[in-house]
């Protein structure tokens, strides 16, 4: 066991007025399983880059280990996976090699094929053996599900739960749930760290919060009515005051002495409420600043006129010779919530574009209703760029409604003068999914929308989808995500 000490830590990127971090500071042990958590674009990936030294900063950050990143950089993907993992880490043992890949159900022959020939699934499970090799080193492992299926995420998981030493990145709740044991968060104002797996951070971070929010709205009462009896005070000293130089009603002369110790005493009692009234107003201004803003998002589907949107009877999909997608049936319906599920390579996104109207060879029948508008979210994001303005006049969608999902998705003002190639992956995914959300059509197709994207707003997806239950058929390996959201499964 050794520490990771981080104090005082401040960056900000060349050209910026905002910090990303300032004057942070915290302990990581690393023998922990330690996920990191934060919403999209909070500095994440930056920090990973900042413990591996790529960028200066100021503060310090001391650590007894050396620090791997993962996914490593595989610059030529033709060279066999055993020189891959030789390059990663020349001194490996091979017989331990063999235990991890079996661990992680990789059988041997993949090392004696070409690295580019393995499914996104294998190349991470390999990336991850190679990795777990090394001694004295922390592993920095930033998003490695976004490339594995159900059943992939759920063996990984088991893996990484039978090691320690690493800091995991990943926005599944199940994956975290399943293999660390403390979190660390970028809040909004700070970052902290907690024992726990994530569902455990999570239900403690939404009871601090109900705890803030009621003890805001008791400060708020106090501050008003505190603020009116300041009010009253000051009034009530100015009339008494008043009465000095002036007589009493009897005609008698006025007892100044009398006064003056009565408006002294009223005096004093109006600085003691400003005083309560300034520790109410100090002690309000802490609270709330941590509390993530998840605005519900809305959708308004158009009503297509017959009940059935498209029907599949034994539908196989080819590319050449080759079936990629077996035989399958279904239909979908007005108000289906479908999540296309299977193994990676098992023909969804196939499908989907067959849906969508793209030529692709098939078997079987396939129906789909004339004029059915169809909004599609695709998996690549690497296609965008310019500023959102242009982006929304060439999508023809409303440019106000837009930036107003995205302001509702944790997007700052700031972000909106940007160009969108400069976005980290996960505010990417959003800009297509708040182009999807703005279009009117009668059908939302989702192809892994997720990947990339922050807790939070996964679960402002969600409660949209379960408060307006569109028509929408998705592919999605997060498993709560599925299970909470879907009304159908098609498992291929």
């Amino acid at each position: 066991m050794s520490l990771i000490n981080v104090t005082n830590l401040t960056f900000a990127y060349d050209g910026s007025y905002d910090n990303i971090f300032e004057k942070v500071s915290f302990q990581i042990d690393t023998d922990w399983k330690l996920g990191f958590t934060g919403r999209n674009g909070r500095g994440k990936t930056t920090f990973l880059n900042l413990l591996l030294g790529k960028y200066e900063y100021s503060g310090s950050i001391s650590a007894k280990v050396s620090f791997e990143y993962f996914p490593f950089q595989v610059e030529n993907k033709e060279e066999n996976t055993i020189d891959i993992v030789d390059a990663i880490y020349p001194d490996y043992v091979h017989w331990e090699l063999m235990r991890e890949l079996s661990l992680l159900k990789v059988s041997e022959d993949v090392l004696y094929r070409p690295f580019g020939s393995l499914s996104n699934g294998e190349q991470t499970k390999v990336l991850l053996a190679a990795l777990f090799l090394k001694e004295n080193s922390f592993l920095l492992i930033d998003e490695p599900t976004n490339h594995l299926d159900m059943e992939a995420r759920q063996l990984v998981s088991e893996y990484l739960n039978s090691k320690s030493g690493f800091i995991l990145v990943s926005h599944d709740r199940a994956f975290l749930d399943n293999c660390v044991d403390h979190i660390l968060s970028i809040n909004k104002t700070n970052v902290e760290i907690q024992s726990g797996n994530f569902s455990e951070w999570w239900e403690n971070k939404q009871r601090q919060d109900d705890f803030e929010l009621a003890e805001n709205e008791k400060l708020r009462k106090d501050v008003k009515r505190l603020s009116e009896a300041s009010k009253r005070t000051n009034s009530w000293s100015h009339e008494v005051e008043k009465t000095k130089n002036g007589t009493r009603n009897s005609g008698s002369k006025v007892d100044k002495g009398y006064i003056g110790h009565k408006a002294a005493k009223m005096m004093k009692r109006s600085k003691s409420i400003e005083q309560r009234q300034h520790s109410a107003m100090e002690e309000k201004s802490a609270l709330l600043k941590n509390i993530e803003s998840a605005e519900s998002l809305k959708i308004s589907q158009l009503v297509y006129h017959k009940h059935q949107l498209a029907e599949l009877e034994n539908v196989s999909i080819y590319y050449g010779e080759k079936q990629v997608c077996p035989p399958v049936s279904f239909t979908i319906e007005q108000g289906d919530r479908i999540a296309l599920s299977g193994k990676n390579g098992s023909g969804k996104s196939s499908l989907i574009k067959l849906i969508c109207g793209e030529n692709i060879d098939y078997t079987g029948t396939f129906r789909k209703g004339s004029q059915l508008k169809i909004s599609y979210v695709s998996q690549d994001t690497s296609h965008l760029q310019g500023n959102l303005t242009d982006y929304a006049r060439e999508n023809d969608i409303d440019e106000s409604l837009f930036k107003s999902i995205l302001r509702k998705l944790d997007f700052s003002r700031v972000q909106f003068e940007k160009d969108i190639s400069a976005y980290s992956g996960g505010q990417k995914k959003k800009v297509l999914l708040a182009k999807s959300l703005c279009e009117k059509v009668h059908l939302q197709i989702w192809d892994e929308p997720l990947n990339f994207i922050d807790v939070i707003s996964r679960m402002q997806i969600e409660e949209l989808l379960l408060e307006y239950k569109p028509t929408i058929l998705f592919v999605e390996h997060d498993r709560e995500f599925c299970q909470n959201v879907a009304t159908k499964i098609i498992e291929l």
